[in-house]
């Protein structure tokens, strides 16, 4: 039996990226795509708790749903046959329009989608790219790795964040995060009428070097594989925080 992909992204069901990692993985794995209505960047780790949600089917294997990528994968594994025929070997997500290095990986919806699955003990990729690095070359890549996930880790948690820099000269490094140092601002304008508004974050960023991460890698000309942790508990602050509780117990 060919194994089952639960495809998604945050870019929205018919962006390039996601079409290109479809057709990549469709040469060895059945696809199911489940992936939002419009674009949901930034969206994180979001569930729809308070609003109803509406799930439509595109075409053949392709299915849109007006809520987050987190939305999507919960929905996917969570609604009988209506999606998915089975549970899912492999939850994929991307090919994102645009890295998600360093912090971005607790912003992304891209990253988020993945992560849904990897909760579920279904082993995840999620798949990033420079806006003008080759959809066709970055889907065979991410395919690549996704598979080899699935072959050495089946019926698992593990979660991996792929990067893909533009120019990639063909090296893929293991990585660890790194540090995304974005100009951050909050940029207050005023409407045609005189209302106050406001937009977050500025548009520079840069990476400052760090021997071993996915920035690293990135202004190298690398593609980074990073494995993500879904146990965020900090055991090394055990005994501080013990220490703390300790001491609060006491006023």
């Amino acid at each position: 039996m060919r194994p089952l992909v639960l495809l998604s992204n945050d870019d929205g069901y018919g962006s390039a990226g996601i079409r290109a990692m479809r057709a990549a993985l469709a040469t060895s794995a059945d696809v199911v795509i489940l992936a939002p209505e419009t674009e949901q960047s930034a969206s994180s780790h979001s569930l729809s708790l308070h609003k109803p949600l509406r799930l439509r089917a595109v075409e053949s294997g392709v299915f849109a749903l007006d809520g987050t990528p987190a939305d999507c994968v919960y929905v996917a594994l969570h609604a009988g046959t209506r999606v998915l025929p089975r549970r899912p070997d492999l939850v994929v997500s991307g090919i994102n329009h645009g890295m998600n290095l360093g912090q971005d990986a607790f912003y992304s919806g891209t990253v988020a989608a993945a992560r849904e699955g990897a909760l579920r003990r279904i082993p995840a990729l999620a798949t990033s790219a420079h806006v003008a690095a080759d959809h066709e070359g970055v889907a065979r890549l991410g395919a690549s790795i996704a598979l080899e996930l699935l072959a050495a880790c089946p019926a698992s948690g593990v979660l991996l964040n792929l990067n893909v820099p533009r120019g990639w000269t063909g090296e893929v490094r293991a990585t660890r995060l790194g540090a995304r140092i974005y100009e951050e601002l909050v940029d207050f304008r005023s409407d045609p009428r005189g209302r106050e508004y406001l937009w977050l974050g500025g548009p520079g960023v840069r990476h400052e070097r760090d021997a071993g991460t996915d920035t690293d890698a990135y202004d190298d000309g690398a593609a980074s594989v990073t494995p993500l942790l879904l146990d965020l508990t900090a055991t090394g602050e055990h005994a501080r925080a013990a220490a703390i509780v300790a001491k609060a117990k006491t006023r």
